[in-house]
């Protein structure tokens, strides 16, 4: 059990690709300004928030039979969300960027999102005189799979109900990537045994569910100011010590399940509809290069200047897989078709 933190550990830090380069990578995108750094963010991080929203809701159900009160299993799965084509990469022309920040001549408009290539597009930064102040790399793509684990326990209650629920204890990664946690909770019915009655056998298994999942992210950040930059005129210095990243993702899934068993083995179907929504903040003071005078630039302090909130899923899924049951011991496969493609599985045990 001592591992199961060290496990969810390695996948947040796949999936949160918040290593040194990567937050040296989000230094680089706020040079452009709070507005626009905002907007580039969105545009690249797309991929990496929808692909958290798909691992989220995945995993909570491998059949649709309930188990008797008090009847219990404890799984541990990992899902991966597989981000399209269409979505690796996006066009910085299109993104509503202020005319203060252009594309360095010679360099594409098309540039990766997380999930793209690495060959990243240069982008200038020029102040209210047109004179340039500084040029900048996008950061490039990190993975094309976006992981998301899941500790899962399933408690069988009366009346053809079971309630599942999910957790993780607060998890420092490392003072780079930050501490992570999650919780959630489902419910499911099966609404063929209540046609059938308590005492009858049903030739299949038909149930529906939901689940709601958050998981909470806390990244540290060091980004200081140009090098040889001055605070602006009638400016002091500020404290960018206290700089930070709090995210969190909360994830709600619906759906309809039918199985039936065959010895050991479970196959199932499922159709549901899925939503996230997605709520990131940089908090702490954070210095903007706005001005080069003779030579000298000067920057301007901005207290909590990045604030996104959106909803980055929203459509229907359906899911299908299967569960071996082999004693108390069970392992758990299925394939999601959605806005993102996605696979998932685990092991666990149960009785």
């Amino acid at each position: 059990m001592k591992q199961i933190p060290h496990f969810l550990a390695c996948l947040m830090l796949t999936c949160c690709a918040l290593n040194s380069k990567a937050q040296s990578s989000f230094a680089d995108l706020i040079k452009s300004g709070p507005a626009d750094a905002t907007k580039l963010i969105d545009a690249y991080s797309s991929p990496l928030f929808k692909g958290f929203g798909i691992g989220l809701n995945s995993g909570w159900n491998s059949t649709a039979h309930t188990k008797k009160p008090l009847k219990f299993d404890i799984r541990i799965t990992a899902s991966g969300a597989l981000i399209p084509t269409s979505d690796r990469n996006f066009d910085v022309s299109k993104i509503g960027l202020s005319n203060s920040v252009r594309v360095k001549p010679g360099s594409p408009n098309i540039t990766p999102t997380f999930g793209g290539g690495n060959n990243p597009t240069t982008l200038e930064v020029f102040d209210d005189q047109n004179h340039k102040i500084d040029e900048f790399q996008l950061p490039g793509g990190k993975s094309s799979i976006v992981p998301a684990p899941q500790i899962q326990l399933t408690i069988g209650l009366p009346f053809n109900t079971d309630v599942s629920l999910r957790g993780a204890p607060t998890i420092n990664v490392g003072d780079e990537v930050g501490k992570i946690s999650m919780y959630g909770i489902g419910l499911k019915h099966n609404i063929m045994q209540d046609f059938a009655g308590p005492k009858n056998k049903t030739p299949f298994d038909l149930s529906v569910a939901f689940g709601f999942s958050r998981l909470n992210m806390h990244v540290p950040l060091n980004i200081k100011p140009a090098e040889g930059a001055l605070p602006a005129p009638g400016t002091e210095a500020a404290d960018f010590d206290t700089q930070r990243v709090d995210a969190h993702f909360n994830s709600f899934e619906i759906q309809a399940i039918v199985s039936k068993r065959y010895g050991v083995f479970i196959p199932f179907a499922s159709i549901g509809y899925n939503r996230t929504k997605t709520y990131a903040d940089a908090l702490g003071n954070y210095p903007f290069t706005t001005d080069a005078i003779g030579g000298v630039r000067f920057y301007q302090t901005f207290t909590n200047p990045i604030s996104i909130t959106k909803r980055y899923l929203d459509h229907a899924r359906a899911d299908v897989g299967f569960q071996l049951n082999l004693g108390v011991f069970r392992y758990y496969a299925s394939y999601a078709f959605s806005q993102y493609h996605s696979i998932n599985t685990g092991i666990g045990f149960g009785i």
